[in-house]
């Protein structure tokens, strides 16, 4: 693989990680304690996992080429990240990784698509709280990552 490719592909993970740290700390701040904050959570939620698979694609776009079922696009972009390609690259996303992404994956989709739907704020505050319980694990995945594609060059 060239090397300008990996370079490439660290720069848009920093500035990646820029934009999810700034979702992040909007999340931690925010106490959803009226209807308003509510949404304004649940949309940051989006907010973040539209980061990360922004992410995902452009490292898919680097190793992997296309994802060849648009049916199932999205879930198998993140489940993607959890295989190792041997020879091309290690996996990015650990299973506890994947599970606590795949519930904010499933949570946008339902916020993207469900024009009727409640939220009902239990439910956000409990997405919010075992986001941030987990984020070092998440946070360890990428870092690890990164540091791969450091070695390469």
């Amino acid at each position: 693989m060239k090397k300008e490719k990996i370079s490439l592909l660290l720069g848009y993970m920093e500035s990646q990680e820029e934009e999810i740290d700034k979702i992040l700390s909007e999340i931690r701040e925010i106490n959803p304690e009226t209807k308003e904050k509510t949404v304004y959570l649940a949309y940051n939620l989006h907010n973040l996992y539209n980061a990360f698979e922004d992410l995902f694609r452009e490292i898919a776009k680097i190793f992997e080429n296309e994802i060849e079922s648009l049916d199932y696009y999205y879930k198998e972009l993140l489940k993607r990240m959890t295989i190792e390609i041997s020879g091309i690259r290690p996996k990015i996303l650990s299973k506890e990784s994947y599970a606590i992404l795949d519930e904010l994956r499933g949570f946008r989709h339902i916020f993207r698509h469900a024009y009727t739907y409640e939220i009902i704020p239990e439910k956000i505050e409990f997405l919010k709280d075992k986001l941030l319980r987990n984020w070092d694990l998440i946070k360890r995945d990428l870092y690890n990552f990164k540091s791969w594609l450091k070695s390469l060059l």
